[in-house]
C-alpha cells in the first residue's frame, strides 16, 4: 500500500472487531473464548477479534481475525451492534464492531494461534473474568440472539 496523507490534523479512534461465536453442546449454550497473549490484558478470555486494516471491509476483517485466532474458517457472523465506550479499551479511543454467530459445535475445531494462547469453548453459566466490555458484548449478543430465534447461521 502507498503512502497516504491523513487531511485530518486531528485525532481519530481506531477500529476493531470482535466475534461472538455460539455452539450448542448436549442442550448447553457455549461461547468460544481466547486466553490473549499480549497485553493489554494478557492472559485475560476475551472474545476474538482485532483491529481492522484500512483496506478490508469490516466483514472481512472478522473472519480474518476469527481464522487467525482460532482456526475457524467459513462462519457466517452478523453484524448486531457498535460498542463505543470512551474509555473502553488502554490502548486509546477504540470502537468495536460486533458480529455473532450459532454454529454447530462439531463442525467446528478450534485450535489457538496468532494473539490467542489458548482457545476453548465456554459453557454461558460459567464464564470466567473476561477482558474489558466483552461481558457485555456477549450479553447484547445472546438478546440479538433471542430476537431471531437461536438460529444456526
Amino acid at each position: 500500500m502507498s503512502q497516504v496523507k491523513h487531511v485530518y490534523d486531528y485525532p481519530r479512534p481506531m477500529v476493531t472487531v470482535d466475534a461472538v461465536v455460539f455452539g450448542l453442546r448436549e442442550g448447553v449454550r457455549e461461547v468460544l473464548l481466547i486466553e490473549r497473549k499480549h497485553e493489554p490484558w494478557q492472559g485475560s478470555w476475551a472474545l476474538p477479534g482485532g483491529f481492522v486494516d484500512l483496506d478490508e471491509t469490516l466483514d472481512a476483517a472478522v473472519a480474518r481475525e476469527l481464522a487467525e485466532e482460532t482456526g475457524l474458517y467459513g462462519v457466517k457472523l452478523a453484524q448486531f451492534h457498535t460498542f463505543g465506550a470512551v474509555n473502553r479499551d488502554p490502548r486509546g479511543r477504540v470502537i468495536t464492531v460486533a458480529f455473532t454467530a450459532l454454529v454447530n459445535w462439531r463442525d467446528h475445531a478450534p485450535r489457538a494461534d496468532d494473539d490467542a494462547a489458548d482457545v476453548r469453548w465456554w459453557p454461558l453459566d460459567r464464564l470466567p473474568s473476561l477482558a474489558g466490555d466483552h461481558d457485555e458484548i456477549i450479553r447484547y449478543a445472546i438478546l440479538w440472539h433471542e430476537r431471531e430465534g437461536w438460529q444456526c447461521m
